[in-house]
């Protein structure tokens, strides 16, 4: 409809007609704020241990204790054996992990690297990735970081690249990202 078919409908068109759409008047389910953060340089760890993914960290505050925080995450990377997986922290605490069982490590996705297919792995990126709703019951800033690791033994994990980093277009880099989105409770 032509905005001079408006103005003949008689609806009022000024800033002060026009209702405000907060938080709070957001019905259950919906997107209230998107926070994200991308890592496109590589990192790399030979330790048997959680490693913080520099720069794939994302602080959110939420506007009700009702809220719940969806959070995505996509890394991209491989190892030198096939334990090499990643985690998500909120402010310091895993979320979003497998259950504990017995002397079983909790992970969000491990890299799902075969060295079984021979020499030829070391050439590939692979994908580590997952989402989770999770209820922080704040509305305190939260932080979420995404953390990689071996969980086996002292071994190299790569992220944004393959183990076989050399300079032939065979040698792909990726990006890694962490999403974070309230949802209205």
């Amino acid at each position: 409809m032509a905005l001079s078919k408006i103005a003949d409908a008689g609806l009022d068109l000024t800033a002060a007609a026009i209702p405000v759409l907060n938080s709070s008047s957001m019905p259950a389910g919906s997107v209230l704020q998107v926070v994200s953060a991308t890592k496109s340089d590589t990192q790399s760890t030979s330790l048997q241990a959680w490693v913080d993914v520099t720069g794939l960290s994302v602080s959110i505050t939420p506007t009700s204790v009702s809220s719940e925080i969806l959070v995505i995450v996509n890394v991209q990377g491989t190892g030198t054996n096939r334990y090499n997986a990643i985690r998500v922290v909120r402010n310091g605490v895993a979320v979003g992990v497998g259950n504990t069982a017995d002397s079983r490590t909790s992970v969000l996705s491990g890299f799902g690297l075969d060295p079984d297919a021979g020499t030829s792995y070391v050439y590939v990126l692979y994908n580590a990735s997952g989402s989770f709703l999770d209820n922080p019951a704040s509305t305190s800033s939260q932080t979420y970081k995404v953390q990689f690791g071996s969980t086996n033994s002292a071994v190299a994990t790569y992220i944004n690249r393959s183990e076989a980093d050399g300079n032939e277009a065979w040698a792909h880099r990726g990006i890694s990202t962490i999403t974070v989105m309230e949802i209205a409770g």
